[in-house]
């Protein structure tokens, strides 16, 4: 009987833990930290600003299926790097799988000299 017990709180134990994930992800699924190093950053108007093809891959791979979107998009394209400057912004775009053009606007909500948090404006 001992045993059966354990089992129970042990798996009610790790839904719950996964349900806080689950959480976790759905409330800061659209913030990321990024590193600002001599291979993520460039000079975008005289400021460090996390380079477009760092920012491009990490909306790529983290944020599939984009949250208001509902559904995997294609390559992300941005026009620039983002600023490391709290509140500067840039729009990405796609295209989803039926052609259409998903605009993604970023913005800096904090920025350090050595990284930068950002997150969708959606």
């Amino acid at each position: 009987m001992q045993r059966k017990h354990m089992i129970v709180v042990g798996a009610t134990a790790a839904v719950l833990v996964g349900a806080g994930a689950g959480v976790t992800y759905a409330v800061s699924g659209t913030q990321s930290t990024t590193g600002l190093d001599k291979y993520s950053s460039v000079t975008v108007d005289g400021h460090k600003a996390l380079s477009a093809d760092i920012l491009q891959g990490r909306i790529e791979s983290k944020y599939q299926p984009l949250p208001w979107v509902g559904r995997d998009i294609g390559a992300v394209s941005c026009p620039s790097g983002l600023k490391a400057v709290t509140g500067a912004s840039v729009t990405c775009t796609a295209k989803t799988a039926d052609g259409k053009r998903v605009e993604i606007p970023v913005r800096a909500v904090e920025a350090t000299g050595t990284s930068i948090t950002w997150k969708f404006e959606r």
